[in-house]
């Protein structure tokens, strides 16, 4: 049998790509040599001419280059940025990369400059920019995020939306002297095409049926129509909100907010028997099977724990507004799921920052971050078939 002398560097075909696949280093310099290609082509396509073409259309000459340092997932990226005589050019690629992690070095280096930033975050911020961090260059880098992601935010809303999921995430904000909680209040759709999309992002300094009352208004000027199903927990304002703005819509209570409450009311010992039995109710096969067996469930209960049937009897409808619609949309319209793990995404990549300097910085992060999953989600396979809905 033949073997491979393990000083010979001549590795089988598929052994040798995996080894580069894993080499950081080599990953480093595909990326480094993609990202330089895209930024001599964009140059290309600025001035109408390639490198030494002479050609009556161009619009400029190339002026050599200047280094820039791109940071990514795979480490720091020491790129030659082309330069054009006349000083006019500028790359878009830079602002295009990755909004989100632009506002987060951005939220850090405002951090660092109000003075309010720990040992650890002046660190980070240090590594992540490596160069003087400026009050000048924070601002421009701001200024210019900022009216991106605005107009994002204002876009028209071009299409029907029948399904929308509602949500709010709490964060520290400073404000002055102190330091208060704040509310980024989220929309999340289901547009007509049956794709996923994130519509509203907002911020509030609290969940009132005035706030979202305000975020319902602002999405119908944008052109928001063709809602049949707000999906959302139980939260007061929101629900009067929901029923002042959208009369006729049906209104889903999150069958796992409400779950929760519901255990909070038995003991420990006896919570997963009730979760079990509340599953029966929930994953019926029709409106009329979730009823016979939520009647059963509230009568086995009713001795032991007359509070849970009570609850049952009275709030377990709004859990079932779901049955209304086609079959294969039930998982995905009973609960805001789908906005939970957006959030908790959210907070696992922003975790560094504890206390946002203002409000303007956590509204810059949050939207970055929605701006991108939204990109993402429209890259992806069909999340329902909403011709279900008129069959």
């Amino acid at each position: 049998m033949a073997t491979i002398d393990s000083n010979d560097d001549r590795r089988p075909e598929v052994g040798r790509q995996e080894f580069l696949l894993n080499d950081p280093r080599f990953l480093q310099g595909v990326v480094r040599g993609l990202v330089q290609e895209l930024l001599e082509l964009e140059m290309d396509e600025y001035l109408g001419a390639g490198r030494y073409e002479r050609v009556t259309s161009r619009r400029g000459y190339r002026s050599g280059h200047r280094p820039r340092r791109l940071l990514t997932r795979l480490g720091e990226l020491e790129l030659a940025v082309p330069t054009e005589r006349s000083g006019r050019y500028r790359t878009r690629l830079f602002e295009r990369y990755q909004r989100s992690e632009q506002a987060f070095l951005l939220t850090l280096q405002e951090m660092y400059l109000a003075g309010v930033s720990t040992r650890k975050v002046r660190q980070i911020t240090e590594e992540l920019c490596g160069y003087e961090i400026s009050a000048s260059s924070v601002s421009r880098a701001v200024r210019r995020l900022d009216e991106d992601l605005t107009v994002w935010r204002n876009r028209r809303l071009s299409e029907p939306y029948p399904y929308l999921i509602v949500d709010a995430r709490y964060g520290q904000i400073r404000q002055g002297s102190r330091v208060m909680s704040q509310g980024s209040l989220l929309v999340c759709a289901v547009g007509a095409s049956g794709q996923r999309d994130i519509i509203g992002v907002y911020q509030a300094n609290t969940e009132s049926e005035t706030s979202w009352t305000e975020v319902f208004r602002d999405l119908a000027r944008r052109g928001l129509s063709g809602v049949r199903l707000v999906v959302s927990d139980d939260h007061e304002g929101l629900v009067v909100a929901i029923r002042r703005c959208f009369q006729g819509v049906l209104w889903q209570r999150c069958q796992k907010h409400y779950q929760d409450n519901v255990l909070a009311l038995v003991s420990r010992k006896d919570r997963e028997r009730l979760r079990q039995a509340l599953r029966t109710v929930f994953d019926a096969a029709s409106r009329e099977h979730a009823a016979r067996r939520l009647a059963e469930v509230v009568a086995e209960w009713r001795e032991r724990y007359p509070a849970v049937s009570d609850k049952l009897e009275s709030e377990t409808e709004d859990t079932l507004a779901f049955y209304r619609f086609p079959a294969d949309h039930w998982l995905r319209i009973r609960t805001t799921n789908m906005l939970e793990r957006y959030n908790e995404e959210l907070r696992r990549r922003t975790k560094v920052i504890r206390v946002f300097p203002n409000a303007a910085a956590s509204l810059r992060l949050i939207t970055a971050h929605a701006m991108e999953q939204a990109a993402e989600w429209a890259a992806q396979n069909q999340y329902l078939d909403m011709r279900m809905l008129d069959a």
